[in-house]
């Protein structure tokens, strides 16, 4: 088990010597009883690190491979972890289960609480401030700037929230599949024993989803999903039009408070003067911030884009291990291939063109 709680399995091939069949041999009672180790032809290698030298629990000698130090594999200890029948993978997915959606409670209030909030916003700039504007001008043209970028919004949230991020296959850690990878003598898979899948390069559990998520950067509970490969995009374009539309909102706040203290309070809202500051004040209050949290958490995910690191990533300080590419190249991985209007539009799904390909093989 890694220092993330993953078993490592290495593939050791089945020819033993002598001492080897012994010891295997007297652990067969064991085995019977339960604890069963790797697959056939293969099996599993259990080590322990000890002043940084990989002892071997079966052969109690130093094994030559490649992993870091201070890592301790217990996987037989866990009689369920590579046992075929408790690894079977998932039925295929229908037509009618092919959308993503999280069951959190949390995560569901939250995004409820977006949408109504949005909503409010809506309510106040086209019925108190936009529809007893004088100027008809202004009116539909802040109107339709508003809506424009609140439509934005709202659809890239629906995205984001119900748009698989990158999960992989639960229960893939079957016989067949360790089989399909073609491991070579000595080289390592990671497994993750809370979903039992084969966990690719730059993959993280997430205790939410309840799956193991490629380039996880975090579980936001606004969008009620995890922010990973296939919807990092959505992500992003709902941080930027949250953003426009509260600066929007803002700026069209502090014209109407003008407007009005010039003009007759009674004649600049159709309602009452002290409903129109208390609407106008709390939109003021929700603007600001959402402006800062949004503006704050887009820049936060362009970063990650240009630098190709996630937040999980940045903040264990995990080694690098993939390519490095330009801010550009990492740009049109996220958004798409090549660039074009669609990515700023939450309905066109991005061509990841040449991406990385992940690697079960450490």
């Amino acid at each position: 088990m890694d220092p993330n709680g993953h078993d490592k399995i290495v593939i050791q091939t089945d020819q033993r010597s002598k001492q080897q069949q012994e010891t295997l041999d007297k652990a067969q009672p064991q085995a019977q009883r339960g604890q069963k180790v790797g697959f056939i032809p293969t099996f599993i290698h259990h080590y322990t690190t000890s002043n940084q030298q990989k002892v071997c629990g079966w052969c109690h000698r130093r094994c030559r491979m490649k992993s870091p130090a201070h890592r301790t594999r217990d996987i037989e200890r866990q009689a369920g972890y590579l046992k075929p029948e408790h690894c079977t993978p998932p039925p295929p997915r229908t037509n009618s289960d092919t959308m993503w959606f999280i069951r959190d409670g949390c995560g569901i209030v939250c995004g409820v609480i977006t949408w109504l909030l949005v909503f409010y916003a809506e309510f106040v700039v086209v019925f108190v401030m936009l529809l007893p504007a004088k100027n008809v001008a202004y009116s539909l043209f802040n109107g339709a700037i508003f809506n424009s970028l609140a439509f934005l919004a709202l659809a890239s949230h629906a995205r984001a929230m119900c748009t698989d991020p990158g999960a992989v296959p639960k229960g893939n850690a079957t016989k067949e599949f360790i089989e399909s990878l073609q491991l070579k003598p000595g080289q390592v898979v990671y497994k993750c024993p809370k979903c039992c899948s084969i966990k690719p390069d730059r993959a993280h559990h997430c205790s939410v989803c309840k799956r193991c998520i490629k380039k996880m950067d975090h579980h936001c509970p606004w969008v009620n999903n995890c922010v990973g490969e296939n919807n990092q995009k959505y992500f992003v374009l709902f941080t930027m039009y949250i953003a426009l539309i509260s600066f929007h909102a803002l700026v069209m706040v502090g014209v109407h408070f003008a407007f009005c203290i010039e003009e007759d309070w009674g004649k600049c809202s159709n309602f009452s003067p002290p409903a129109t500051v208390i609407l106008l004040i709390l939109l003021c209050f929700e603007g600001l911030l959402f402006l800062i949290f949004t503006a704050v958490m887009f820049g936060t995910q362009v970063h990650s884009i240009c630098t190709d690191e996630t937040g999980i990533e940045q903040l264990k300080k995990e080694e690098r291990k993939w390519a490095k590419k330009s801010k550009w190249m990492n740009m049109k991985v996220v958004f798409g291939h090549p660039f074009s209007i669609a990515w700023l539009s939450p309905f066109a799904t991005p061509d990841h063109g040449k991406a990385d390909v992940y690697q079960y093989i450490v």
